[in-house]
């Protein structure tokens, strides 16, 4: 009876741990074939605002958002 729920516990623990990386690897891939946010998107934005953006401006913006991947 302890066994049992001792190799239950054990393969929930697994399982969690399991889950966890393959849906970890399966994100990541996907974020790297469809990025949340690219250069345009930011132009766009800063348009929307009132304001024509510079190239540097863009690269800065998304210099800051590729530190936080």
């Amino acid at each position: 009876m302890l066994a049992n729920i001792l190799y239950l516990v054990g393969g929930l623990i697994v399982g969690i741990i399991l889950g966890f990386i393959i849906s970890r690897v399966i994100t990541k891939k996907y974020l790297t074939k469809n990025p949340p946010i690219n250069e345009k998107m930011i132009e766009a934005m800063m348009s929307s605002m009132g304001r024509k953006p510079s190239q540097k401006q863009i690269n800065q913006v998304m210099r800051e958002m590729n530190r936080y991947k």
